[in-house]
């Protein structure tokens, strides 16, 4: 009898032992999810867009809008990724790229000033341009030969030599005033890399770490009026801001870790960030990440949006944002297969 009361008495302590170990190590919110002030918003729904019968979007890797406003969705499906395109009021129009060598695995996309048309595939290692007809004029990377697959994503130590046309799982890609390229390199080089608008190597910056100006997956990559570089360093949970010539100039790490980063045109610009739950479906994690930041480009918090989910109006792994519209926000989901389009309501400022 004395046996098994020891026995018990040693459960409950190992128990409570681990309960206390399983708070202190619990994931947290981002820092400012306590002050931020929520944003009224609404969602067009999980069925903005209108495919054709029999055709589907898989997860929904990245979305981007033209001038014209219309949207092109760039997702990966059971016939490796596709590009769609879609009219302003999201109905299908057609199919860019069909079965092209570039496309493996669907990761980034964005639209130029010209409405040229960007894909970055981390599969191919390659960033393939489209002119607003479709058609490919520019390819920048190499895809990895047959029999090579992807890399893996490097562990902390171990260095990879960067080479200037040769990525590593790229991410995303963003543009300049003057047409400059700035490419996030990505899982394996984990680097920014400058290109003028010919594709000429210009600069690269940055290597695997956690330090100032290193990164840990720059998973997204966005240029403001200014010229100013903000890369979503993800596994760092931080944004880190450069120069236009890639010198290291802030770093906002309050906001969680950053699945993508967007920052709107216009006289006043804002910067929206995404602290998206994992897409491992992890839902200790998902209960203190998935919700949007609106900031200004210093830093300052405007206030959040969001919550982990998969009803309208609930984010599930934002993996992408389009932000033409300074108000209203598409984003492109991998764990719902879906677009949504989200219309903020800000409080106009007190008089």
């Amino acid at each position: 009898m004395r046996r098994l009361s020891e026995i018990l008495a040693l459960v409950v302590v190992a128990f409570v032992t681990t309960s206390l170990l399983a708070q202190q190590n619990a994931p947290k919110h981002a820092a400012a999810f306590a002050t931020a002030p929520d944003i009224t918003f609404d969602s067009a729904g999980n069925n903005y867009l209108k495919l054709p019968a029999g055709l589907y979007l898989g997860e929904a890797m990245a979305v981007a809008r033209n001038s014209k406003g219309q949207i092109f969705v760039y997702t990966r499906s059971g016939e490796a990724s596709r590009l769609f395109m879609f009219d302003a009021e999201g109905n299908y129009l057609k199919e860019i790229g069909q079965g092209l060598y570039g496309f493996n695995m669907a990761h980034g996309l964005r639209v130029d000033a010209q409405d040229n048309i960007w894909a970055v595939d981390e599969g191919t290692d390659m960033v393939i341009k489209f002119s607003s007809e479709g058609r490919v004029v520019m390819v920048l990377g190499k895809r990895p030969e047959f029999g090579e697959g992807i890399l893996q994503t490097p562990g902390p130590g171990f260095s990879v030599p960067q080479e200037p046309y040769k990525f590593g799982r790229p991410t995303d890609i963003a543009f300049d005033a003057a047409g400059d390229i700035f490419v996030a390199d990505g899982y394996t080089n984990s680097r920014v890399v400058k290109y003028d608008k010919w594709g000429k190597f210009i600069k690269s910056f940055g290597d695997k770490g956690k330090g100032p100006g290193q990164f840990d997956t720059p998973h997204g990559i966005q240029t403001d009026a200014n010229g100013n570089v903000y890369v979503a360093d993800r596994g760092n949970s931080r944004i880190q801001v450069l120069s236009n010539d890639l010198t290291l100039r802030a770093i906002y790490d309050n906001v969680g870790a950053p699945w993508t980063v967007c920052v709107t045109p216009g006289p006043h610009q804002y910067l929206y960030s995404s602290n998206s739950n994992p897409d491992n479906n992890n839902s200790i994690i998902g209960a203190v990440t998935g919700e949007i930041y609106k900031m200004e480009l210093d830093g300052t918090i405007i206030g959040k949006f969001g919550k982990t989910g998969k009803l309208p109006g609930e984010f599930s792994t934002v993996h992408s944002m389009d932000c033409r519209n300074p108000n209203e926000v598409l984003t492109s989901e991998i764990t719902s297969w879906r677009v949504q389009k989200i219309t903020l309501h800000p409080q106009a400022p007190a008089k």
